[in-house]
This record gives structure tokens, C-alpha cells and sequence, in this order.
């Protein structure tokens, strides 16, 4: 499978290029980000690496679109807005990572290389989760309870899934950033405690419990 590469300044799209393939890797490289939706909506890549500001539609709002057609491919977002407040929101988008330029290209292959040793979706857990009448279709990313459909944010979707394959056990904040954000370090923000309030809106009060001091156990709800 090939990677798709969505970046315009030409010179960093080449050498990028030039790199990856060194490594092995098939690359397509477009420079717009309206091109790069269209040929990420129409074939299945091992992993998209889209930078923020494209013309004809930016990163954020490629990211957003794909998740929402529920793309499953790794994205991993280039951006020249580094700071913590852009990377949360590239995150929240639905990205699975963020690099800030300037870069290193080593560090730019440990990190596509820590994205695509994650599992494949089909081969880690069951199709369908079951919490109760909580129930989730991972394959068609659905959610429902008591047969009624929940629509929840990519990001949302994430931390439920998260929390489901992990029912009964205590799940702590720094877990959480780890295995919903791939944040190693605390942004020092409520972005876990914003994630469960709304999560908790949709599917329920009564699913997910606060163990004070300690994190969070999602339940089956009676």
C-alpha cells in the first residue's frame, strides 16, 4: 500500500518524497488539499501525511471531512503552528499525530513508523462492542444504545471505544491522553475532562463513572 503525501511547498514535498521512498515506501504527492481528499476518498492508503494550510481546502477541514466518511487511515499532520492549543486542535480534528515544522526527517519516520505498527482495526478486538444496551460497531463506526444511534465525534468515538475495550478497569487521565491523543506528556489542559463530559451527554450519565483521585471505569448501565 502507498502513502499519500498533501503538501504544497514544493521543495519540502519533494524531499519528503525523496526520503520515504529511500525507506521503502510508495508515496503519491499532491499539492492541494481538495486533490488530496478526493484521491484519499477514492483509495485506500496506509497512511495520509497532510499538511495544515493547502490550497483549495485546508488540513484541518481534509482531516475532519475523512474522519467523518470514516476513513480509518493513520493522519499524521506537518504544520508551521506548533503551539499546544494547534496541536490539540489537530488532534480534535482526527488526527492520529502532529509535527511541527521545522522538522527533522529522521523523527518524521520514527513517528510514521510508531503509526503504522499500530494494529490493524480488524485484527486487534471484535467488530462489535457490548457494554449493557451500550452497544459499538468499530468496523462501521456506529454507536447505539437501547437500538437508538448516537452520533459522536471522531474524537468521542475514540475515547468510548478506549473505555469499552477496558470496562471494570480504572482508567487514569495520563492513559487516556497516551492511548486517545498519543499525547506522552500532560498539555496541562481539561481536554479528557471536556471529551468525557460531552461523551458522557450522548451515551448516558449512568455509563461512565469518576473514581476520584484516580480516573475514570465505564459501566455497564442498569
Amino acid at each position: 500500500m502507498t502513502i499519500l503525501l498533501i503538501e504544497d511547498e514544493k521543495v519540502l514535498g519533494e524531499y519528503i518524497v525523496r526520503g520515504l521512498q529511500g525507506c521503502g515506501h510508495k508515496v503519491d504527492h499532491v499539492p492541494r488539499g481538495d486533490t488530496g481528499y478526493e484521491k484519499a476518498s477514492n483509495a485506500q492508503y496506509k497512511l495520509l501525511i497532510v499538511d495544515r494550510m493547502l490550497p483549495g481546502l485546508d488540513g484541518l477541514s481534509l482531516v475532519k471531512k475523512l474522519r467523518e466518511e470514516k476513513c480509518k487511515s493513520p493522519i499524521l499532520i506537518l504544520s508551521n503552528l506548533g503551539g499546544l492549543d494547534d496541536r490539540v486542535e489537530g488532534l480534535n480534528a482526527g488526527a492520529d499525530d502532529y509535527l511541527a515544522k521545522p522538522f527533522a526527517f529522521s523523527e518524521l519516520v520514527a513517528r510514521i513508523n510508531a503509526l503504522l505498527r499500530r494494529p490493524s482495526l480488524s485484527q486487534t478486538e471484535p467488530q462489535i462492542l457490548k457494554l449493557g444496551d451500550l452497544e459499538m460497531d468499530r468496523i462501521a463506526r456506529k454507536v447505539s444504545r437501547a437500538g437508538k444511534a448516537i452520533a459522536l465525534q471522531p474524537r468521542e468515538f475514540a475515547l468510548l471505544e478506549y473505555l469499552l475495550r477496558r470496562h471494570h478497569q480504572i482508567v487514569t487521565r495520563t492513559m487516556l491522553l497516551a492511548g486517545v491523543w498519543n499525547y506522552h506528556f500532560d498539555p496541562k489542559t481539561h481536554i479528557v475532562e471536556t471529551h468525557v463530559s460531552r461523551l458522557r451527554s450522548k451515551i448516558g450519565g449512568d455509563v461512565i463513572q469518576t473514581i476520584r483521585g484516580s480516573g475514570y471505569v465505564i459501566r455497564a448501565p442498569k
